[in-house]
């Protein structure tokens, strides 16, 4: 990378958090409730990265079961019920957070509800690292791949596309920097890389294996 990045963008689920298990039991325990087969953490974990309405519409369609009109709130009350069960930050991450604070801003982008979002940054103990540079999936602007949040926590610290790193482990982050014209380093340690389009990578972006190995790619 030609500059060092001064503001970086974290996704949560997959990049900051590894959320998977409780992702996929409650929307496996809404499926259970509506007669459906229950899925693996892994095929969950591959339908995670555009938001929950479009997360339960996914589990319900691989098993030909009919949405319901209230499945999205099923999921939502079961998930909030569990948020902190089974997650945790990913191994190093506060120690990055620790050494990236030194050097730049911090901020998250995921197209999560901001509640359940704010929940489980404060009860991992990550909340003081963003400040109020957490944007979530329910607020003004269009999630992800939409280019509007990137742009707006762009806006609100002074940053350039040039400077501004989009950190996360699925093809929606990846192209939500392209959008925005910023870079990105894409987490292969995340779940949502399974689909990921090597060949549209940029010679300014990175790929990692371990939250750590991001300070020898910027």
């Amino acid at each position: 990378m030609s500059l060092t990045p001064s503001l970086f963008v974290f996704d949560l689920d997959g990049t900051l958090v590894d959320s998977r298990r409780d992702i996929a039991e409650s929307a496996n325990a809404v499926l259970e409730a509506c007669g459906g087969t229950p899925h693996s953490e892994e095929a969950i974990g591959g339908m995670v990265g555009d938001g929950a309405a479009l997360l339960i519409a996914r589990a319900f369609a691989a098993v030909n079961l009919p949405l319901p009109a209230d499945a999205l709130q099923q999921f939502l009350r079961v998930y909030d019920s569990r948020l902190l069960r089974h997650t945790v930050a990913y191994e190093g991450m506060t120690e990055l957070l620790d050494i990236l604070a030194a050097r730049g801003t911090l901020a998250v982008l995921t197209n999560k509800p901001i509640g359940a979002t704010q929940a489980i940054l404060d009860g991992l103990g990550l909340a003081p690292y963003f400040a109020d540079l957490v944007l979530g999936g329910d607020g003004p602007h269009p999630r992800k791949p939409e280019a509007a949040g990137l742009l707006q926590l762009m806006a609100r610290t002074r940053s350039v596309p040039e400077r501004t790193l989009m950190i996360g482990d699925s093809v929606v982050d990846f192209r939500t920097a392209v959008a925005a014209g910023t870079r990105a380093c894409v987490c292969r340690y995340g779940f949502g890389h399974h689909d990921f389009p090597m060949a549209e990578l940029r010679p300014s972006d990175a790929i990692i294996d371990h939250p750590l190995a991001l300070l020898t790619s910027l």
